[in-house]
């Protein structure tokens, strides 16, 4: 569908909370109902002669609509946050260049599946945080949250930080991305639950062998009707 910009901003409370796992999880349950789903990791740090991974995964989970520099175009190889990495080699993130290229892929696609680095206050530029770029390609947030002890305050934080910025908030998935839970994680969970509400939208289990870049037999564990009402799809504007 031509000049839609329907979509998500995946964000996380932490880095390594399994937000590529959710992301590719949402492509093809949403291509699955028929979506026509372009997909963008604006930025991947940490990248090695393999290339970007995370990109690589949710290209393949959209069936490959755009060229890998389109749906990943600013790649650095220092796993850090993406400014510290950018300036390691003498660079900076093109902050134009990752707008122009979103432009591109929501006038192509109905629905948008954008990926961000760590959490929302990572810095990606002076003065920049990658909130500020969901807020820019307006985008609600869909929030990963890792299923561990200390998840309650990550959770809660990164949801007060998205409200204070005014930021949409479409939803939380739980993500068991360090697989089984302690009985004190467990208890933590379930208050975690609790306290979301309506807000959460999703929990994707433990992966067979551990966290895996590859979901591609992940059952459906997102709400997608929740996702849908509480994302307003047919209007994204923050």
């Amino acid at each position: 569908m031509s000049g839609a910009t329907h979509g998500v901003f995946v964000t996380g409370t932490d880095t390594g909370v399994g937000k590529t796992v959710v992301a590719c999880e949402l492509v093809r349950a949403l291509r699955a109902e028929g979506r026509d789903v372009g997909v963008m990791k604006p930025i991947e740090t940490g990248v090695g002669p393999e290339g970007p991974l995370d990109a690589i995964a949710l290209r393949e989970a959209a069936g490959a609509p755009e060229s890998l520099d389109e749906t990943c175009p600013q790649r650095f190889a220092l796993p850090a946050a993406p400014n510290v990495a950018a300036r390691a080699e003498g660079r900076a993130v093109d902050l134009d260049l990752l707008r122009e290229g979103f432009a591109r892929i929501a006038a192509r696609h109905e629905f948008a599946v954008v990926e961000g680095a760590g959490g929302l206050l990572v810095p990606i530029a002076r003065d920049v945080a990658m909130i500020d770029l969901a807020l820019q390609l307006r985008l609600p947030l869909l929030v990963v949250a890792r299923a561990r002890l200390g998840t309650i305050n990550h959770t809660l934080l990164t949801l007060e930080v998205a409200g204070t910025r005014g930021a949409r908030v479409a939803g939380v998935v739980i993500s068991h991305a360090d697989g089984a839970l302690s009985e004190a994680d467990a208890a933590n969970l379930d208050a975690l639950r609790d306290s979301l509400g309506d807000r959460l939208v999703g929990e994707i289990p433990p992966l067979a062998g551990g966290p895996a870049l590859d979901a591609s037999n992940l059952p459906g564990e997102i709400d997608l009707p929740a996702l849908h009402a509480r994302a307003r799809l047919s209007d994204t504007a923050t």
